[in-house]
């Protein structure tokens, strides 16, 4: 078994998505042990929310997975890149294909992209 070193980020491990087709990095999230277990159990990126204190199996609520095709980890074992398919083109909870939308230009952040869905209507409670 891979050993992780989740001490010293006190039980968490960066975890870089980045498109494997493209190369586009996607997002950055943490995994804790069990997250790191689960996505090597399931093939599935699955995160650990820090603000929900919990699991997160990406694009569970919707529907925009990530099927992971490939997993590096770095020289010191404490950050995990998963190379991963994105189901249904979006992998940030906004609505664009990646999390990194904005860019920083003459002082200001400028929005790159177009939205692939509206939040309003994926995420409706």
């Amino acid at each position: 078994m891979i050993e992780l070193d989740f001490e010293k980020m006190g039980g968490l491990v960066p975890a870089i998505a980045q498109d494997a087709e493209t190369g586009d990095v996607l997002m950055l999230a943490f995994m804790n042990k069990e997250a790191w277990e689960e996505t090597l159990k399931t093939g599935r990126a699955t995160y650990y929310s820090r603000s929900r204190d919990t699991l997160w199996v990406k694009g569970l609520t919707s529907g925009h997975i990530q099927n992971v095709k490939e997993i590096r980890v770095d020289c010191d074992n404490d950050t995990v890149l998963l190379k991963v398919e994105q189901v249904g083109g979006a992998a940030c909870h906004t609505g664009y294909a990646s999390c990194f939308y904005q860019q920083v230009k003459d002082g200001d952040l400028v929005t790159v992209g177009q939205p692939v869905f509206d939040p309003k209507e994926v995420y409706k409670e």
